[in-house]
């Protein structure tokens, strides 16, 4: 086991099994140096936890649950990195977090929404996760779930 995956533990998390890509791509790419994770949706053991869009109010998901499906994406991206890398302490840098999150017009937190993955991916990766973000809102996302993450890392060898 990694020293990766042994944090993730700590904080009460497995990788899971990479999720299966629900149109024409892959998981992850790697291109020399670098991996890039395709959009990861929160996925628990096949299922979107939580649909529809993030605000405050009734039939709208609450943003501190949206933070929490945030880093359900993060922890399906390091499963993504994983399936290209084999071991998860190759991976030198997270460089860059893009995260999207299916907004209510009115809500503007969708920085506090991706914190999600970037604390999840700073616990796990330690001074390695540090990385640039974008936290974008958007109109309606895949499945209609509410928070889709994608990352970018740094690996050796």
């Amino acid at each position: 086991m990694s020293a990766v995956e042994e944090r993730l533990q700590a904080l009460g998390f497995s990788v899971p099994e990479v999720a299966a890509p629900v149109a024409a791509y892959v998981p992850a790419m790697r291109q020399g140096e670098l991996v890039f994770t395709s959009g990861q949706l929160p996925f628990v053991d096949g299922t979107l936890p939580a649909t529809g869009k993030v605000g405050e109010g009734a039939g709208l998901v609450d943003p501190a649950e949206a933070k929490r499906l945030a880093g359900l994406c993060a922890l399906n991206a390091i499963a993504a990195v994983k399936s290209v890398v084999g071991d998860l302490d190759r991976v030198t840098r997270v460089v860059k977090v893009v995260g999207f999150v299916a907004s209510d017009p009115a809500f503007t937190g969708q920085p506090g929404v991706i914190n999600g993955a970037s604390e999840l991916l700073g616990e796990a990766f330690g001074e390695a996760g540090v990385h640039a973000r974008s936290a974008v809102g958007v109109a309606v996302l895949p499945m209609d779930t509410p928070v889709e993450v994608e990352i970018t890392v740094a690996v050796r060898g």
